[in-house]
């Protein structure tokens, strides 16, 4: 396998590969949490992303629901998007801005980590958010684990 030409293709493959791998640890499961006073016990992703997306403002229970996300541009955000929604962040972009330009809906407040996200989310039973399945504690519970 002396070929120039072949040595550089298994290469550029083998790049090609490791940046389309997920921007979240391989194998990371993240969970969708809520407060654990909350009397939601689970949910499904078209649920959640309904809840993300700004199209409904409750839980199933009727119970308010407000959207924490993560920061803009962190690999556990992207991931997350998706996943339950489908959308790239740039589809995201684009989606939030004809929803503010049309007066239909507000990007959900963001959060600087997931353990911010927890502790919000612990002290909040409206606010449902994301976090890192590790980041888990007693203070919340996951309604949905998305893989």
């Amino acid at each position: 396998m002396n070929n120039p030409f072949l040595h550089r293709l298994l290469a550029a493959c083998a790049l090609s590969l490791l940046l389309l791998q997920p921007l979240h640890a391989a194998g990371t499961d993240l969970v969708v949490i809520v407060s654990a006073k909350s009397q939601v016990a689970s949910m499904r992703a078209d649920q959640v992303a309904d809840i993300f997306l700004g199209q409904v403002g409750t839980f199933p229970d009727g119970a308010e629901a407000v959207a924490l996300d993560q920061r803009i541009g962190t690999g556990l955000r992207d991931e997350f998007y998706a996943r339950v929604t489908a959308k790239t962040p740039a589809l995201l972009k684009a989606y939030w801005t004809k929803m503010i330009f049309t007066g239909r809906g507000q990007p959900p407040q963001e959060a600087g980590d997931s353990a911010a996200v927890r502790r919000m989310v612990a002290d909040n039973p409206a606010l449902i958010g994301y976090i890192d399945k590790a980041a888990l504690d007693h203070s919340v519970k996951a309604v949905l684990v998305v893989r």
